[in-house]
């Protein structure tokens, strides 16, 4: 399937709007782009060789990738005019749903279309021309998200895929200002917003907020101290709203831990109470006895 001219700024004028975010950084000759679309919307995925050299006669392959670089499906690809929608080796997936600008290959355009979305097609992609000198490639990530609720797409063990895992909720520390939670979500794609909920659902203050990547997964870890509640049951909710994810992890805070934070609050008092005390004391007697000396002087 192929696009004629006069259809690409009818087209775009359409999808732009759709686009939530699009960014792009180039590195050399590589690059790294993300796309955003709703569910259901067409997806364009840009590419074009930092030459801009005539890919009328070239080779280019779109792959979906795997965390470690691993081929997961063919997407398009295109051989001097010879297409996967001309020829088996198109993964199942995409086709019938993926095309390219074909008047758009003489200035080196090689962008594909992913027709009629699905949370699924999210992930990793790349766009590789392995006859050009150098060899180019390029990385596209694209996030399809779902107006909530949705219809989640789930693997063979029952999972949506990249979705946040029940966080893990814990207590790490108890001070005279109260108790310190802290909450880790692991394994998570896209980056999950994570945040502490008290019993009404309002939104606790994040002391200290940590995100990793690894292997195109988010670890986020995030602290919050707390004071006692009329329920002392708190929430760690993980929230991925480009997949229609949420997830949350409770604890309940005991009475006798708060009752340690009034404690370590009162010694506190008690030391710092006791300390000036003692320095006034001591204040004092340097002060009885340097009168006492100066009396002594004057007898003299």
């Amino acid at each position: 399937m192929t696009m004629m001219p006069h259809q690409i700024p009818e087209f775009m004028s359409v999808f732009i709007p759709l686009i939530l975010t699009l960014s792009l950084i180039a590195h050399g000759q590589d690059a790294v782009a993300r796309v955003v679309v709703k569910e259901g919307r067409d997806a364009v995925l840009p590419c074009s060789p930092s030459t801009r050299v005539n890919l009328q006669d070239k080779l280019f392959d779109w792959k979906k990738v795997g965390q470690g670089g691993e081929t997961l499906h063919e997407v398009f690809m295109y051989d001097s005019a010879v297409y996967y929608a001309s020829y088996a080796g198109q993964s199942d997936q995409f086709k019938g749903r993926v095309s390219h600008f074909q008047t758009e290959l003489k200035h080196g355009n090689a962008s594909i279309i992913i027709r009629k979305t699905k949370v699924i097609d999210s992930g990793n992609y790349t766009c590789v021309f392995p006859r050009l000198q150098p060899r180019q490639e390029f990385c596209i990530q694209l996030l399809v998200g779902c107006d909530s609720p949705c219809l989640k797409l789930e693997n063979k063990h029952g999972e949506t895929a990249g979705a946040a895992p029940e966080p893990c909720a814990s207590i790490v520390d108890v001070t005279k200002d109260g108790v310190l939670l802290k909450c880790d979500v692991r394994g998570a794609f896209p980056e999950p917003r994570v945040e502490w909920h008290d019993g009404d659902g309002n939104i606790l203050p994040t002391e200290d907020s940590q995100v990793s990547k690894r292997g195109g997964r988010y670890t986020v870890t995030i602290r919050t101290t707390v004071s006692k509640t009329p329920t002392n049951r708190f929430h760690c909710v993980a929230t991925q709203q480009l997949i229609g994810h949420r997830i949350q992890a409770d604890i309940t805070v005991s009475e006798k831990l708060f009752e340690k934070t009034f404690s370590k609050a009162e010694v506190t008092g008690w030391f710092f109470g006791g300390f000036i005390l003692a320095a006034a004391v001591v204040a004092l007697l340097v002060l009885i006895k340097f009168i006492r000396k100066r009396s002594s002087a004057a007898d003299l």
